[in-house]
């Protein structure tokens, strides 16, 4: 289980922040790598209106993970509000860097979008995974520019039942011995309310795919009813943990544990608190190992003041679910 250690009293970025300039309403989702000492983060910005629509996918950097500067702009979506535009929304950047081609995979959801209609959520659907590699080769390629090379999931005419109208909402690759499997999202946002909103696994041999749905394993019940944005860690001990969107609504995110990577427990909720700016949490974006043997971790949440801002929390691993 994790329990908190200390929470950072402040945002480490907010809409005050220099290079939040031109983002509206703030940030939500994405993931944090570490390069030679220095933190990278990727995330979306939800620049303008539409709300959750006009978008960039952005990246940040710090030497101690409580600075950070903006370093730049990895994709643009179009904001288009038709239902036309397949990448009209564009979210949850996640950089995996692929030790045998030596350069970083990119994997980014990208949706369709209109006003909702009949009951449905269609703010975002259809949801399609695009990888893009970097085409710098090497660690130090982290910064970009990244090409894209093409959709590795969508929605399809046979996928699973439990999947819903939003498709693909979000992708995390991680290894287990020589083959790869990710956690992959998906909601069943033609319904009001919705009744099932989970993660399945994928497989594949390598970061450029193919990949698969494990039909047979899915969906992974970590939970009965919500899990979003799962990141996966492995720790020293060759068991793996994930990281997951708790509510919409409260302070706090979900953790899960797994021997071997395929076979998860039950989420534990941890709970965070509001601590003065932190009205709710949104998405944790991943364990960083501290030499101390504790983790620090980033994550998104909205303030008080309606703005989704980047807090920080450290956290300590101990034994048990």
């Amino acid at each position: 289980m994790l329990t908190v250690v200390e929470q950072h009293p402040r945002p480490v970025i907010d809409r005050r922040h220099p290079g939040s300039q031109g983002n509206k309403h703030g940030f939500e989702g994405g993931s944090v790598v570490v390069v030679d000492g220095v933190y990278h983060l990727f995330t979306s910005e939800m620049i303008d209106d539409p709300l959750w629509v006009k978008m960039r996918l952005g990246h940040w950097s710090s030497t101690d993970r409580v600075n950070w500067r903006r370093e730049g702009t990895l994709f643009e979506s179009s904001g288009e509000f038709a239902g036309m535009d397949d990448r009209a929304a564009l979210w949850s950047p996640m950089p995996i860097f692929d030790e045998v081609e030596e350069v970083w995979n990119l994997f980014y959801v990208a949706y369709r979008c209109m006003p909702e209609t009949k009951g449905s959520f269609c703010q975002n659907f259809e949801g399609k995974i695009f990888r893009a590699v970097s085409t710098l080769p090497g660690r130090q390629g982290i910064a970009g520019p990244y090409r894209d090379v093409g959709i590795i999931l969508r929605p399809m005419p046979n996928q699973d039942a439990w999947e819903g109208l939003q498709g693909t909402d979000s992708f995390y690759p991680f290894q287990v011995g020589a083959a790869w499997y990710a956690f992959y999202g998906s909601a069943q946002t033609q319904f009001t309310p919705i009744p099932f909103w989970g993660v399945g696994l994928a497989r594949a041999a390598s970061l450029a795919g193919p990949w698969r749905r494990c039909s047979e394993r899915n969906p992974v019940l970590m939970d009965p009813k919500f899990v979003e944005n799962p990141i996966v860690t492995r720790f020293e001990d060759g068991t793996y943990g994930c990281v997951s969107d708790a509510t919409f609504t409260g302070r706090g995110f979900k953790y899960a544990q797994s021997k071997e990577g395929l076979n998860w427990g039950v989420m534990s909720l941890v709970e965070l608190r509001e601590d003065g700016w932190l009205k709710a949490s949104r998405t944790p974006l991943g364990l960083l190992p501290r030499a101390d043997g504790l983790f620090d971790m980033l994550f998104t949440g909205g303030s008080h003041e309606g703005y989704a801002c980047v807090g920080l929390v450290t956290l300590r691993r101990t034994s048990g679910r």
